[in-house]
Order: structure tokens, then sequence, then C-alpha cells
């Protein structure tokens, strides 16, 4: 007997069974297959000593993920001059005390952070078919599409105040200024586009006189955040949300960066170029999923630790 279409049995069974495959892989193991990025910037001004920083992005904590938790607290032993959070720290309304266990060992050390969607509000079971549609016709977030009913609110205040508590600097539509020896590093950074809460007017101006470097933060890299910190002259942003794409294919990337940016650019170290100037773009592919997809393939969960140097 042949299935339809002429597709013999044989062949039906064997593509289910590699699909099968790949999931129980992508689930059981990939997700789980935390990972340490390191990338070397060269932005800082002649004569200044290398700046260590990590970048903590998505960490998407469902109640229970132990290892998750364990991976994230031994990446103190980095020892990082500071800490960056790009955001989408929750999965789980429930998962506040998780999350401050898991970063409470990095909240010993200087740290900036901004807000992802997920953190505000709690995920929603979709079909990731969407993504590619939603990709074809231009749609990102709220950015074309209806605005979210009958969400989750997650009880993202209780972060904000722990991280605040902290010395954590809020950069949501806010700049902050960090002090380290004889360096003085100058952030300005935006509330995620993704949902449209990004005011960038509210800290335009560029970069801050007398910091030794000034940094662009912002949790979805959507190109009109892009633009305008490149235009004002930032040597460098600092962006997540993309998941490096999460399912991918290998040999040839990933499908979807669920913005706006190009896929060449979804994870990892690149440039970005607008009003006549040129920065550098670093986007984490993050270290969790949404709970309702907990797969990734071809792109393993991972933290960056960017060792920022002299300009040439």
């Amino acid at each position: 007997m042949r299935a339809r279409y002429g597709v013999p049995l044989k062949v039906t069974a064997g593509i289910t069974a590699v699909g099968a495959a790949c999931l129980a892989y992508g689930a059981g193991f990939e997700a789980r297959s935390f990972r340490l990025r390191r990338v070397t910037v060269p932005v800082l001004p002649p004569g200044a000593r290398p700046l260590r920083v990590l970048q903590v992005s998505d960490i998407h904590m469902v109640g229970g993920q132990r290892k998750k938790q364990r991976w994230l607290q031994s990446l103190a032993g980095l020892r990082p001059d500071f800490v960056v959070n790009t955001g989408d720290n929750l999965s789980d309304s429930e998962g506040v005390p998780e999350v401050l266990d898991a970063l409470g060992p990095l909240m010993e050390f200087p740290g900036v952070y901004v807000f992802g969607s997920n953190d505000y509000y709690g995920p929603k079971l979709r079909n990731p078919a969407r993504y590619l549609i939603e990709k074809a016709q231009g749609k990102h977030g709220l950015n074309g599409n209806a605005p979210a009913v009958s969400v989750v609110h997650n009880p993202w205040e209780r972060l904000r105040d722990a991280f605040d508590s902290a010395g954590w600097l809020n950069l949501s539509n806010a700049r902050g200024r960090l002090k380290l020896d004889d360096m003085e590093i100058a952030f300005t950074g935006v509330d995620d586009p993704h949902i449209r809460r990004d005011r960038y007017d509210e800290v335009a101006g560029g970069p801050e006189s007398g910091a030794d470097i000034s940094i662009g933060v912002v949790h979805a890299p959507y190109l009109r955040s892009l633009d305008a910190f490149t235009a004002d002259g930032y040597a460098l942003i600092l962006g997540g949300h993309t998941h490096g794409g999460q399912l991918c294919i290998p040999f040839y990337g990933a499908l979807v960066t669920n913005c706006d940016l190009d896929t060449a650019r979804v994870k990892g170290l690149s440039t970005h170029e607008a009003g006549g100037h040129r920065s550098y773009l670093h986007v984490s592919a993050g270290c969790g999923t949404n709970r309702y997809t907990p797969v990734r393939f071809a792109c393993p969960p991972e933290a960056t630790l960017l060792t920022l140097t002299e300009r040439p």
C-alpha cells in the first residue's frame, strides 16, 4: 500500500521518525546545553584597560529549571566588570523567586537592565509557523499586529525592585552611568520596542561627555532603535529577543528573528550603519525559550562575555 500522492509509507514513516528525533534532541538536550560565547569588541579609547562585560538575556524562567539556575549562578565565577541583562527574564508568573535566586551571585557585580515583553506579560500558546507567516507579511509583535488581549500580567515590579536594590541601573527609556575604578561607562536604554514601549525621544542626544564609552541597550533589536542609537553615535549596542532564531537549519542558519532585523545578524557580533555612523551590534541568542515551545535546534542557549578593548 502507498500513501496518497504517491509517497511510499516507508518514506513518510522515515520523515516522521527524523522529525521526532530532532524534536527529542532539541527539547531534551540542546535546550539545556548551555554555552558561553566570548567576543572581543574594540570600542574603548586608546590606553584604556580591557573591560569584561557579561550579557545575559531571554532567561524565560519556568519553575523547576534547576540546571539553568545553577548555570546562571556559575557565571559569577567569570568575575565580570559589569553585567548587562537585556530582558525577558520570565516565562512563568511564579518565576520571580527563581530568577532572583539564579541571578543572585551576579547581582553582587555592577549591572544594568532593560525589560522585555515577557517580563511584563505571560506567554501565550501559538503555532510556531505563525512566525514565518508574520515575517512574510512584515508583521512583528505589536508592529503591524493587533494589541494583545486577555494576557497574563507578570509581577515585573518585584524584579525591578530587586534589581534596583542590588544597585543595577534601570535603563527603560533612561540613562545611567557606572564608575569602575578610573573609568566612566555611560548607558542609554529604551523599553521594549516589540510591544511599542520604546521612547527614544526621551533619551536622545547621543553619548555623554566625559564617559569613556557610551553603550546603547535594548531588548528587541528593531531597526528603528538601532538606527537611532547608531545615528546618535553610540559605539556599541546590546540586544536580545531573537533567541538566535531558536529553530535553525544546520549550515544555513535562522529562518526568523521575531523582529525586523535580518537573519544574518540574528545573534553574535555584527555592525549597523545609520546617519553616516557605524556601531557594533551584539545580539544575544539568550538562554531560554517560551514555556510553550521549549525546543532549540542548531542554536544552543548562551550567555556572552564581551571583552571591550581599545579601538584602533
